[in-house]
């Protein structure tokens, strides 16, 4: 053979025979495939290989590279690429699990942000979505990618909210391959996520949704994210396996409390009673982070670089040393500012007689449960506040010359530390 280069250059990559094994796999019409799947699903572990797919090897070299090139081509025609566990660009959250999935079809770029899962109930009501919406909003405003499965409800929400934010990112999970339309009346949301993050599946295009395999796209939902925050889930709610799955890898598990007469807060309830950490705020999923996470720079359109958001860090927030320098785009952004307030006179603004300011300052104040000067950026002030966040830019620097701010490495800011009241010094004279 060692003669004969042509025959070895007939035999497939190992890419090729991963691909052609995986679309084997899929394509095996059998029920003890279902059945092995979600039972394996339960104990985070994907379906095992079934009896079809063992004739992939004695198949000839040319038909498991014609195979591998039909998949590829399938999903290049949907607008997705294929990425197995073979290739660099496989997520590293993933790769690190027990049996990860050897195949991933994408459609968009997977961010390299900090993730967080936001799941739940498909019946969820006002308050549920209105929670989902708000946490998914604040957190990718703060630069964390939110990830769900695109069914109705809690995970519409949280993809919507995520979008609604300036450069939000958001990831969906899929319980079906590529180019299947589920939940029906999803395509626009679908093709919305594609565009500031991406859809992801571990199932051929055009797999059709089927009850096992939601089982196993939660687990990957799990993996993925580095905190789970499950809001309003009935008792049986696939996202308590969701849950599950996610402190079985050791992460952490949020919970939304809601009110106790509803099925939908049982669920909640019920992971709270175990041990889950109570949501009451999205601070409370960044301090899980342990970092103040920033969008990458290399996501950001070039006319949003000059946004605060490009250089938010953990200045102080978990007692890291910041960069020594923040953007340079953003620096002369800043610069730009100081130049027309400068020319305005530097003027000093009442805060108390501005709705926008004082919603500035009300944003930077600590939380009841907290103590101190907490440390936001821009894009969390703006978040909180509910303003764009160029406006918020603006105030953020006059604030801050009126002595209201402090701005700290990494362009994240605080309220300024005022002198405690005490009595006048001797001499001082009426001002």
């Amino acid at each position: 053979m060692r003669d004969r280069p042509d025959i070895m250059s007939d035999l497939p990559t190992p890419r090729e025979l991963l691909i052609a094994l995986h679309a084997h796999r899929e394509t095996a019409p059998t029920a003890r495939c279902a059945k092995s799947a979600k039972t394996a699903s339960r104990q985070h572990q994907p379906p095992r290989t079934p009896p079809a797919c063992s004739t992939a090897s004695s198949t000839s070299n040319g038909t498991a590279a014609a195979t591998a090139a039909a998949v590829i081509a399938a999903a290049a025609a949907l607008g997705a690429c294929v990425i197995t566990l073979l290739d660099r660009d496989y997520p590293g959250e993933l790769a690190g699990i027990a049996l990860p999935p050897p195949v991933l079809f994408v459609r968009g770029r997977l961010p390299a942000a900090p993730a967080v899962a936001i799941v739940g109930s498909r019946l969820a009501d006002g308050y549920g979505l209105e929670v989902a919406a708000r946490f998914a909003r604040y957190l990718a405003a703060a630069g964390v990618v939110v990830v769900s499965g695109l069914a109705r409800g809690i995970d519409a929400a949280a993809h919507e909210g995520a979008l609604a934010a300036p450069l939000g990112q958001t990831v969906a999970i899929l319980g079906c391959g590529m180019g299947v339309d589920y939940p029906p009346g999803h395509a626009r949301l679908a093709a919305a996520i594609a565009a500031r993050g991406a859809l992801v599946s571990e199932f051929s295009c055009g797999t059709l949704p089927r009850p096992w395999r939601f089982p196993v796209r939660n687990r990957t939902i799990a993996a993925l994210a580095a905190v789970t925050l499950v809001v309003q889930a009935t008792p049986r709610s696939g996202s308590l396996a969701t849950a599950r799955h996610a402190r079985e890898l050791g992460r952490p598990v949020f919970a939304v409390p809601g009110p106790v007469s509803s099925p939908l807060s049982w669920g909640p309830h019920a992971l709270l009673r175990r041990g889950a950490l109570l949501a009451g705020h999205p601070e409370d999923i960044l301090d899980a982070l342990h970092a103040a996470p920033a969008h990458p720079p290399q996501a950001m359109p070039a006319a949003g670089r000059d946004s605060a958001d490009s250089a938010d860090t953990a200045d102080g927030a978990d007692g890291e040393t910041p960069p020594e320098t923040a953007s340079t785009a953003a620096t002369a952004g800043l610069a730009a500012l100081a130049a027309e307030v400068a020319a305005d006179g530097g003027s000093q603004l009442d805060a108390a007689s501005s709705a926008a300011a004082a919603a500035v300052l009300a944003a930077l104040r600590p939380r009841a449960s907290r103590s101190g000067r907490p440390q936001r950026s821009a894009g969390q002030v703006a978040a909180l506040a509910g303003l764009e966040p160029d406006a918020v830019l603006q105030l953020l620097l006059e604030l801050e010359l009126a002595g209201e701010v402090e701005r700290l490495h990494g362009l994240s800011y605080r309220l300024a530390k005022r002198a405690p009241p005490g009595p006048r010094p001797a001499g001082a004279g009426a001002p």
